[in-house]
């Protein structure tokens, strides 16, 4: 009897609820369902390593290892006056009838100031050519304030690199680094002095690498495979140092690009792995042992894949080679792609420069090249910028210059047939006269110079009037007159 009451009053129960929503439905109408779409933004997600830090940038430790192996540079040089603007002067009349008014005017000194970087203990110190060009004298303040005067051991005016020593022992130095391990992103601190204000450090990223600004336009053989960062570089931090945040040095800061002068946002440093290069060669040879693979080469653009069939858009193309250099003798052609050097990917005229800079005559690399788009592989023995496979040795100074053999390309681009270039100016007569550094003198007193022995042969034991004929890499010709 209780079981069967239970029942009913369930049924009632589910009675009443079916009513209840029969009625409400009725009432209120249907049921309209909002869907409210929201469209998110995209989003990229980024894997940090394992052993990823956010406290370990900490710049303190590589700015207090560095500091103190960065210098001060001071540099004496003697800079001519400027000539009249109203008439160009003629170095036959002013020599014959002596300078006109306001034509020629006693050297006055000048003082400079950059940076320089301390790589050994015993007083080797690496800045900029331009920091030290023409120099008289130079004097190095040390960060605890002692002060040496410092020789130029040598010099490389086409990747702006020089060598000076120091008479002391015990000092504290930065150790080379691995340029070619720097990723874009990279932290690293610029070093110097600059606008004089000493021992600067600043910080910024590797912003690229292997970039051309075509700066060095002039020089005979430019090596230009920058890396740009955003680390604030001003004028005297020229030769400074550019450290990664374990403290090695892995560049030379050389220039800006601002359109006032003042630091804009871009700073270029020599990468240091062209700097160790130039300094072991001058510590062993006394002159830069430049490798020379003798083609001519431009980036490979899609408009030049196009024009010549090439599918995969990757590497150097090869425009034109040197008669008889090492790429010709080897077997590349015209219109080769290059790929790699040694196993290294180049895909720009500057990574392959810097490649190649980091060579010596007669050295022999494995290139890659992609022809009618099948890649092979090709050694080829490089060779000194004279076209031949021995070491250049430097000449003894001759009236304050040496002087080299001009290059093979050079002489084909400037359409002469001899000469001899300026590799290195001191204190004398070239210089007196307004000569600079790569000009290729081709005549003196109307005789032809064909090899730099020519100069002394033709001088020696001259006397009276001198007239060079000088023409610059840049095709500008120039005449120059002085006494002996």
């Amino acid at each position: 009897m209780k079981l069967k009451t239970i029942a009913i009053n369930l049924v009632i129960a589910i009675v009443a609820a079916l009513i209840a929503v029969i009625a409400y439905a009725r009432i209120a109408g249907p049921v309209t369902e909002v869907i409210t779409y929201r469209e998110d933004q995209p989003a990229w997600l980024t894997s940090l390593p394992d052993d990823f830090e956010a406290d370990k940038f900490d710049f303190t430790y590589a700015a207090e290892k560095t500091v103190h192996g960065v210098v001060h540079v001071k540099v004496t040089s003697v800079r001519r006056q400027q000539q009249s603007q109203q008439r160009r002067p003629d170095p036959f009349f002013d020599w014959f009838f002596g300078p006109g008014p306001e034509r020629e005017r006693e050297p006055q000194p000048v003082t400079g100031f950059g940076s320089g970087v301390i790589i050994s203990e015993d007083g080797y110190i690496v800045t900029n050519y331009h920091v030290i060009e023409n120099a008289t004298a130079v004097e190095v303040t040390l960060n605890d304030r002692r002060s040496y005067e410092a020789s130029i051991v040598g010099s490389d005016p086409d990747s702006d690199i020089a060598l000076l020593k120091v008479e002391a022992e015990g000092l504290h130095y930065i150790e080379f680094g691995n340029s070619d391990d720097l990723r874009l992103g990279q932290w690293v601190l610029a070093v110097g002095n600059p606008m004089n204000l000493t021992s600067t450090v600043t910080a910024g990223i590797v912003s690229a690498r292997g970039r051309t600004v075509g700066i060095f336009r002039d020089r005979d053989m430019p090596i230009e495979s920058f890396i740009q960062t955003d680390a604030a570089v001003n004028r005297g931090n020229s030769g400074g140092a550019l450290v990664n945040l374990r403290g090695e040095l892995v560049g030379i800061p050389t220039l800006i690009m601002s359109p006032t002068g003042a630091f804009a946002g871009n700073s270029f440093a020599v990468p240091v792995s062209i700097v160790k290069k130039v300094v072991e060669d001058i510590i062993e040879f006394g002159e830069v042992q430049r490798a020379v693979l003798g083609v001519f080469m431009q980036p490979l653009t899609s408009e030049l894949a196009r024009e010549h069939n090439i599918e995969r858009l990757e590497g150097v193309f090869v425009s034109d080679l040197v008669e008889g250099g090492a790429a010709e003798e080897a077997g590349i052609k015209e219109g080769d792609v290059i790929l790699r050097i040694d196993n290294v990917s180049v895909n720009s005229p500057a990574e392959l420069q810097e490649k190649i800079a980091l060579y010596r005559p007669r050295d022999k690399v494995n290139i890659l090249i992609n022809r009618n788009n099948r890649t092979q592989q090709i050694t080829a023995t490089l060779r000194n910028r004279e076209g031949r496979e021995e070491m250049v040795r430097p000449q003894e100074a001759y009236l304050g210059a040496r002087f080299r053999e001009v290059p093979q390309d050079l002489r084909a681009e400037l359409n002469i047939t001899g000469g001899a270039q300026v590799s290195d100016l001191g204190p004398g007569k070239f210089m007196q006269a307004g000569i600079r550094e790569g000009c290729i003198i081709v005549s003196i007193n109307n005789q032809p110079v064909n090899s730099p022995a020519d100069i002394r042969e033709i001088l020696e034991g001259h006397q009276g009037g001198v007239i060079v004929e000088g023409v610059y890499p840049d095709g500008t010709v120039n005449y120059y007159a002085f006494g002996l």
